[in-house]
């Protein structure tokens, strides 16, 4: 392969912010290039195959046939890297990039304050009855006060599935303003690593049959597509509430629904489905107890800055030659770092060990 004095990064539409597009093109070892979904198909499929980096939409805003999977990555011989928006990267098939020697980066951290807030949010919400209050008032009717007693999240016990960034966020938030105890359940962390991070680990059946809110703030993947079924609707509290921000597909939504249904949990508050957006007859939209929003959690204004601005520096950092701060894949390190030398002239930095 020729050697090349500039990486080719292709991205689509828009990064979240344009500071991403100043700090790339401001970079002298960058060849940075807008696609577009509507461009021609011939021209896009050049572009691809010229690409060493693929910066990857959202799975809302990405469509076919351009998430980074193996026919993608058949049609990118020279793509050496692959970088999702924020903290998910569902859109990429991370064992065919290991595979084929790309390396896989997410943005996790940027937005970890726009989803903690928005998780607490919904907790709130749901346990001051805002949705079935401004329900009744906009009906007309005068409401019975009474009938809309909620409840204080003072001292609850909160249990939170998956304790990275957003969660360990969350968990600062619920600790610090409503004195609340924090269960976590990460099979990735130690017991001293969930306390440093405010919380005491459980096994997922207690953390269920114990907390008064469970959040979830984990991958969309292999291990935890469908991880919330009937089986663990039942095993919660009727009083408790289910909050999800994560990802669509980590809980089954017709068994959310037949629990709610049922009057086996309080009710839930939900940012994401695994059809986005959901279709308006959606069983979930029906019940007053759920509160919904278009998986926007991670979207604020500041959110989207820092995602931009994180992902630049990433690809800045890559092409430069340094390990990624955000590195998915390390096992691909070896055979990416040969392919790397092959393109660029010289090697990327050695993995630490």
């Amino acid at each position: 392969m020729e050697v090349m004095t500039r990486a080719n990064l292709v991205y689509f539409e828009n990064f979240t912010n344009p500071v991403a597009e100043r700090m790339l093109r401001a970079a002298d070892h960058i060849a940075l290039q807008r696609l577009r979904f509507a461009d021609d198909r011939a021209a896009l499929d050049a572009a691809m195959a010229a690409a060493h980096g693929y910066h990857a939409l959202p799975r809302v805003e990405i469509v076919e046939p351009w998430f980074c999977d193996a026919a993608l990555l058949k049609r990118a011989p020279a793509l050496l890297a692959a970088c999702s928006t924020g903290a998910g990267f569902d859109v990429i098939d991370v064992d065919a990039c290991t595979a084929a020697g790309v390396i896989v980066c997410h943005q996790s951290g940027t937005n970890k304050e726009a989803v903690a807030e928005h998780a607490l949010g919904m907790m709130l919400a749901l346990s001051k009855k805002f949705a079935q209050a401004d329900k009744a008032l906009r009906r007309g009717a005068a409401p019975d006060r009474f009938a809309l007693t909620g409840r204080d999240i003072r001292g609850k016990i909160l249990g939170i599935v998956g304790l990275g960034q957003i969660g360990t966020r969350l968990a600062e938030l619920c600790n610090g303003l409503f004195g609340m105890t924090v269960l976590a359940c990460d099979p990735y962390l130690t017991a001293e690593q969930i306390a440093a991070r405010g919380a005491r680990k459980v096994a997922l059946d207690e953390l269920l049959k114990r907390s008064d809110f469970v959040s979830v703030h984990t991958p969309r993947n292999a291990e935890t597509m469908n991880m919330f079924g009937a089986a663990q609707f039942a095993r919660m509290k009727p009083t408790a509430w289910f909050i999800q921000t994560a990802r669509g597909g980590i809980h089954d939504e017709a068994a959310l629904a037949d629990a709610l249904a049922a009057g086996r949990i309080a009710g839930a508050g939900l940012d994401v489905f695994l059809k986005e957006p959901p279709p308006a007859d959606h069983p979930l939209l029906a019940f007053e107890n759920v509160i919904v929003s278009p998986h926007n959690a991670g979207i604020t204004e500041e959110a989207l800055h820092d995602m931009a601005a994180g992902a630049a520096e990433q690809w800045i950092a890559i092409f430069r030659g340094q390990v990624p701060p955000r590195l998915v894949n390390p096992e691909a390190w070896p055979r990416y770092a040969a392919r790397f030398r092959e393109a660029f002239g010289f090697a990327p930095n050695e993995f630490p060990q």
